[in-house]
């Protein structure tokens, strides 16, 4: 599924569209990538906004780990940004957080090595002028149901239809 998302309300648009299409207590990895600024964190605060979560939702930049309580889900936000050896990866204990109602959301993926689980859903942002485009792929049979529950949501029809 490809998107244009004109500015930050249309990114929240879809990260409130996946929290209602993510499929209660199935659990699910999702890989974020896109170039610094692209809108990953936007559009993660999104979606844990949409699951419910009230609290503070920040970059886990430096903490390179936050977790959060949404009713029956524990979403884990990571950022592998500043990692640089696969080691670190190991360390951040992430195939431990697998699991039924554990929403996983990795961003920078691309520098976790291969010690990352495989995405169910792989999101990607690029800049668009002023906007943003972005690339929603399953990779997984829990990606192509939550992907097809998002296609129904009629509140990304005006971004699927403005795409170039």
């Amino acid at each position: 599924m490809r998107l244009l998302l004109p500015d930050a309300a249309a990114t929240e648009v879809l990260g409130a569209a996946l929290a209602a299409s993510l499929a209660d207590g199935a659990g699910a990895i999702v890989h974020l990538r896109g170039e610094l600024g692209a809108g990953k964190t936007a559009l993660v605060r999104a979606l844990l906004r949409g699951l419910g979560v009230r609290e503070t939702i920040r970059s886990p930049t430096y903490t390179l780990l936050d977790t959060y309580r949404a009713g029956e889900w524990i979403c884990v936000h990571v950022d592998l940004y500043r990692l640089q050896v696969r080691r670190e990866v190991d360390e951040l204990g992430l195939r431990d957080l697998i699991g039924a109602s554990t929403l996983l959301l990795i961003e920078w993926p691309e520098r976790g090595f291969d010690a990352l689980p495989p995405p169910d859903l792989l999101l990607q942002l690029e800049y668009d002028g002023d906007g943003r485009r972005a690339c929603v792929e399953a990779g997984s049979a829990v990606g192509l149901r939550w992907l097809h529950h998002l296609g129904q949501d009629t509140r990304l029809s005006p971004y699927l239809s403005n795409l170039t």
